[in-house]
């Protein structure tokens, strides 16, 4: 039997357009993160949930991979680690419906942007995780927090190095 074999086109000015277009969906989903998890936190809290965020894709990359994901858009929507993107959470459909001239949202895409351009300084000293302070995740029983930033703390559990 015969069969066709795909092979790449070189050059293709399509690619240029798609990685153009994949970079903006990851500024849009580290900016609604940004936003929905501490829009309340001022640019120093928001600036720290972008932080994690990035602290985990470097993880992942250093390590080949890791189960939370290992780029910007999987680590944000990796089921159940940004309350933001639960589909049961209350604040999930002001995520997804918030719009370029929310401030608080316009200052969530210059940190994103900054962030992934590598720009962004880590107030968290290295955290991959963190919760708002009078919740008491099961996570953070034996951990040691590394930052307390507003109204968050801010960790880098055993395990993560």
């Amino acid at each position: 039997m015969n069969r066709n074999r795909l092979t790449p086109i070189r050059n293709n000015p399509n690619d240029a357009a798609a990685h153009a277009y994949y970079k903006e969906l990851e500024v849009d989903t580290l900016a609604r993160t940004i936003w929905g998890e501490a829009r309340g936190e001022g640019s120093h809290g928001m600036e720290a949930v972008a932080a994690v965020v990035m602290n985990r894709v470097a993880i992942a990359r250093d390590k080949g991979g890791y189960w939370w994901g290992a780029s910007p858009i999987q680590v944000c929507q990796k089921p159940y680690q940004f309350s933001c993107w639960n589909r049961s959470d209350p604040n999930f459909r002001r995520v997804v419906d918030v719009k370029d001239d929310d401030l608080h949202f316009a200052t969530a895409l210059r940190i994103a942007r900054r962030a992934l351009a590598g720009a962004l300084a880590d107030p968290t000293e290295g955290a991959t995780h963190y919760h708002a302070a009078g919740a008491d995740p099961y996570w953070a029983k034996n951990e040691k927090p590394v930052a307390v930033i507003g109204r968050h703390i801010f960790y880098r559990p055993t395990g993560t190095e």
